[in-house]
């Protein structure tokens, strides 16, 4: 097809042409996000929402239609562009040449282009009764998994991403092309994820992700372990603050926090062991209003214990608040609720976080 090439970022080809809509299935695929069998993230595209599909096929099929929204394809290397030859005409800016832009033509799956954006459109065309309408394209040449992501995060931002697709898509993507408000989401998604697929972690496949599909064993939800992670950061006096960069959003000593959030967590997991790996239905220690209490005690311990401080150091000091804690029945006595009760709601959890403190706090006054 005709198209026009120009560059951006660090020499990267982007090509604009048009495309019959019901062709753009034919030379690209779908990157659903999921994990293959050695854990690994795959791809970055949501589950289709067939009633979005069907809302956009039924608008195609009333005829004459306008349909301008470009589709922005990610393209293999195997892409080739013939510049046409000839005099530029007058007054050319000279920021893109014209020519013809070659497909190949693979079998599923295999495909020469990846749908960055626009795959609810894309299939909805291919379904359309309207096979010949020409939709406009934006394609840019990068076989990187991470460019990709990155472009697929940064095109839907301005509408509203599942926020769990997003932080399982973040520690995958490189930090300086981020806006800043994800960068400070980056070190925090990372580390959620480490938890989640390092053995030796308390969280090992303990927490839930976009990419999960039929039965899984995670009960813990990847939101609540991000919030008490950046809660600890951006508390001066947070466990996890004297790892972070000084001066910039994001960065800093990520093997520290993570080896206190192992260190912790081991520590709780040792304490409670009737609590952990629970459903939250189970277990309010799971819970994610368990999970940002218990979050919050971290920082209270740490504020008294070296960061170097090994399991045993920090079980004996969760030992001390452990007879006040009903994470799987009684009531808890400082707030009034069963065990059941307590809610991830901000007052609930506001509540569950004092008395643990105050818990904490009232063992280290009697042991004077």
């Amino acid at each position: 097809m005709r198209a026009l090439h120009t560059t951006q970022g660090e020499g990267l080809d982007v090509y604009a042409f048009f495309i019959k809509g019901s062709d753009i299935v034919q030379v690209a695929d779908i990157s659903r996000i999921e994990r293959d069998a050695a854990d690994e993230l795959k791809g970055f595209q949501r589950p289709e929402i067939r009633q979005h599909v069907k809302g956009i096929v039924d608008y195609l099929n009333q005829g004459d239609v306008l349909f301008p929204n470009a589709i922005i394809l990610a393209l293999a290397p195997d892409v080739k562009f013939a510049a046409s030859r000839g005099s530029k005409p007058a007054g050319d800016t000279r920021v893109s040449e014209s020519g013809t832009l070659t497909l190949p033509i693979y079998a599923e799956g295999q495909r020469v282009a990846w749908i960055v954006d626009g795959q609810q459109r894309s299939i909805a065309l291919s379904q359309a009764q309207h096979k010949d309408l020409a939709v406009p394209v934006i394609g840019f040449v990068s076989d990187r998994l991470s460019v990709q992501r990155e472009q697929f995060i940064l095109v839907n931002k301005a509408r509203p991403l599942p926020t769990r697709l997003i932080n399982e898509l973040l520690p995958e993507t490189a930090t300086f092309v981020l806006p800043r408000d994800l960068v400070a989401r980056k070190v925090p998604a990372e580390l959620v994820s480490t938890l989640n697929q390092d053995p030796a972690s308390p969280f090992y496949r303990l927490v839930k992700r976009a990419s999960d599909r039929g039965a899984s064993e995670a009960v813990v939800t990847d939101t609540a372990l991000l919030s008490l992670i950046k809660s600890s950061l951006s508390n001066p006096l947070g466990a996890l603050a004297p790892f972070k960069s000084v001066g910039r959003e994001g960065g800093g000593d990520v093997a520290g926090m993570y080896r206190i959030l192992t260190t912790y967590w081991s520590a709780v997991k040792a304490v409670f062991p009737d609590a952990w790996g629970k459903d939250p239905k189970q277990s309010r220690l799971m819970h994610s209003a368990g999970l940002m209490a218990m979050g919050l005690l971290m920082d209270a311990i740490y504020a008294r214990l070296p960061p170097n401080s090994d399991v045993a150091a920090v079980q004996r000091e969760l030992e001390k608040i452990a007879p006040s804690c009903r994470w799987t029945k009684g009531t808890w006595e400082t707030l009034g609720l069963a065990w059941n009760e307590v809610q991830n709601t901000p007052p609930h959890v506001k509540k569950l976080q004092d008395a643990l403190v105050r818990a904490y706090a009232a063992s280290k006054i009697a042991s004077k």
